[in-house]
């Protein structure tokens, strides 16, 4: 499943990043911010008209917001990696 299709509050990790769906320049920020292959992440927020807009994230103990473009371009699995071992 797709980032932008995560239930809100849904523990999941990143299964699959399409890097060329991204910039050079985002995808070098969103490694900076540690979303990898296998990073934890969870949906809290999704702004703008109706839930369209940036989509608010944790990855790992941070939180941050991404465009929705960046993530659709992130697939991941329900649950923690820890589970799936």
């Amino acid at each position: 499943m797709r980032l932008t299709d995560l239930p809100l509050r849904q523990p999941a990790y990143v299964d699959v990043i399409d890097w060329t769906a991204l910039s050079a320049t985002d995808g070098q920020r969103l490694r900076e911010f540690g979303l990898i292959e296998g990073a934890d992440v969870e949906a809290l927020h999704h702004g703008g008209l109706l839930g369209r807009g940036p989509i608010a994230c944790k990855i790992g103990r941070m939180t941050i917001a991404m465009r929705r473009a960046h993530a659709a371009a992130i697939s991941v699995r329900l649950g923690t990696r820890d589970e799936q071992a």
